[in-house]
């Protein structure tokens, strides 16, 4: 049986499809619309163990999401949201995966988590509400209140949705584990690579360590960004959670706007060739010229 796999572009469009005939309007989205349209029944559960947030299995030709009733709401939601995407896409469940850890998921979950978060936080609700926010952590919180979604399913989705050039960075056990950025950003090739050691200096290895945070902090872009050569200076905002040592990090031009491309060596006396020479008094003439 040939496997099936997504990558994340045509991950998108599968979710986008499902949000665009559902068509939700309401905040925080109803996600029990989004199975009723699929055709599968949600069942909360009892029993299950802290650790194991649900499955969905086939029977009789009819689809079932068990979700475990002792998780929080948001926790709820995204579970159904995700077993919904093994059920669209057609991607096999692996129950043994850790649901919290990036570094231990397998692709096919990381891809179903792709599907939940455009279903949580569909772009057509979710990007007005955000660009009318100031770019901080504690907006990020006030959002994932908002649409009842995870702090990092939010994180990263205000990252790739805002104007302004912006990332958000989830790091597990000190290791930058995926960026999101904005289009601003990735247009500018900013580059902040996987499996990379949080950056020395940084806010976030200073939290990670221990130390406080308090608000954004200025960093130089080129700590971050993997070959920058544009310069400028970034704001960062970061925040540790013991019980994962995961650390969540924001990263933002506060200006709005990208620094410019340096100028290579050579450009500034390219354009002073093209100059006219300056006046001092003396008319030159070729040899071949006449007056």
């Amino acid at each position: 049986m040939k496997r099936i796999t997504f990558d994340e572009f045509a991950t998108v469009l599968k979710a986008r499809e499902l949000v665009a005939k559902v068509d939700p309007t309401e905040i925080p989205v109803p996600v029990e619309a989004y199975a009723e349209h699929v055709g599968a029944v949600i069942r909360p559960q009892t029993d299950l163990e802290p650790e194991e947030p649900g499955w969905s299995f086939l029977n009789g030709g009819k689809h079932y999401i068990c979700v475990n009733a002792g998780d929080q709401l948001e926790r709820q939601r995204f579970t159904i949201c995700h077993e919904l995407a093994h059920i669209v896409l057609g991607l096999p469940s692996d129950h043994k995966a850790v649901w919290w850890s990036y570094a231990k998921r397998p692709l096919d979950e990381i891809t179903c988590d792709v599907f939940a978060a455009e279903l949580l936080l569909p772009y057509r609700l979710f990007k007005p509400v955000a660009e009318k926010e100031l770019i901080s952590l504690a907006t990020v919180d006030a959002l994932a209140g908002r649409f009842v979604a995870s702090i990092t399913a939010t994180g990263s989705r205000f990252a790739t949705v805002v104007s302004t050039p912006c990332a958000f960075v989830l790091s597990e056990q000190g290791k930058v584990r995926y960026a999101s950025r904005s289009t601003s950003l990735r247009a500018a090739n900013a580059w902040i690579p996987p499996r990379t050691d949080l950056p020395d200096g940084s806010a976030s290895a200073r939290v990670r360590a221990g130390d406080a945070c308090k608000g954004s902090e200025e960093i130089a872009a080129d700590v971050w960004f993997s070959e920058w050569e544009r310069g400028g200076v970034l704001l960062e905002e970061a925040r540790h959670l013991d019980r994962w040592d995961q650390t969540l990090t924001l990263l933002w031009f506060e200006d709005e706007e990208v620094p410019p491309p340096a100028k290579r060596e050579g450009w500034e006396r390219d354009e002073e060739d093209e100059l006219l020479p300056e006046l001092d008094g003396n008319l030159r003439w070729s040899s071949k010229q006449r007056r």
